[in-house]
């Protein structure tokens, strides 16, 4: 009875050696590929290398002092009659007026600064909150009258 080994296992890795018997040498190593063409790099061209201009961006314009652009300031009051006029359409119509005359105010001195102050948008958004808001405020107080002036009338003649 002779002993063989067991038959290697099929695909996956082998170790070194495995799959042959134990005292012959390993199999000699694949010969060389043969001469042939390969790739040889374009030969430099001729006078000194210049290499291309990395993409850039175009030259700043004259006067231009770099870095970042800061927006100007805003007017105090524009936040100020913006904040009232939501006040005032939300839940006290009685600072409408001031937020109409803060914003036209703020908007005023926008416009005269020359653009060395800013938040006209909040102005205006104010302003118009406050026309909103005394609308409102008026249609409030012609409501009050009214119904003071048809109690009366009831009191009277039911009195």
């Amino acid at each position: 009875m002779s002993e063989q080994p067991p038959p290697p296992p099929q695909g996956g890795w082998q170790p070194p050696g495995a799959g042959q018997p134990p005292d012959q040498p390993p199999p000699p190593p694949p010969p060389p590929p043969p001469p042939g063409p390969s790739y040889q790099p374009p030969p430099p061209p001729a006078g000194p290398y210049q290499p291309p201009a990395p993409p850039g961006y175009a030259a700043p314009p004259a006067g231009y002092s770099g870095g970042a652009v800061m927006a100007p300031p805003n007017d105090s009051q524009a936040t100020l009659a913006l904040i009232l006029g939501i006040v005032g359409i939300v839940c006290c119509p009685i600072v409408s007026p001031v937020a109409f005359f803060i914003g036209n105010g703020s908007r005023n001195r926008i416009r005269a600064s020359g653009g060395t102050l800013g938040g006209s948008g909040m102005a205006t958004a104010g302003w118009i909150l406050g026309i909103i808001g005394m609308v409102y405020l008026v249609i409030v107080i012609l409501v009050v009258i009214l119904n003071i002036i048809l109690s009366a009338s009831a009191a009277r003649s039911g009195g």
